[in-house]
C-alpha cells in the first residue's frame, strides 16, 4: 500500500447557514456528483455520485432537502 487515501468524514447533518446543496456536472462525460458548497470559499465536499433520479432523491431524503438543488459546471 503505496498510496493511501484518507477517508472523507460523512456528513449526515449539514449547516444551512455554511453549506450549499450542489450538483457538480462535467461538460464533458454528463457525470453528476452530489455535494455541498461552503458559502464562504465556494469550496466543493463531494457526497455521492448521481446517476439516475433515484440517487439524486435519496441525497435529498438523507440530508432533508427540499429546496431546487443548484448545478455548477
Amino acid at each position: 500500500m503505496l498510496f493511501r487515501q484518507k477517508k472523507k468524514a460523512a456528513v449526515s447533518a449539514y449547516n444551512r447557514e455554511e453549506l450549499t446543496p450542489v450538483i457538480r456536472c462535467s461538460i464533458c462525460t454528463g457525470e453528476q456528483v452530489a455535494g455541498f458548497q461552503h458559502k464562504s470559499t465556494g469550496q466543493f465536499e463531494e457526497v455521492m455520485l448521481i446517476r439516475d433520479a433515484q440517487d439524486l432523491e435519496s441525497f435529498r431524503a438523507h440530508y432533508g432537502i427540499t429546496e431546487e438543488i443548484k448545478h455548477i459546471y
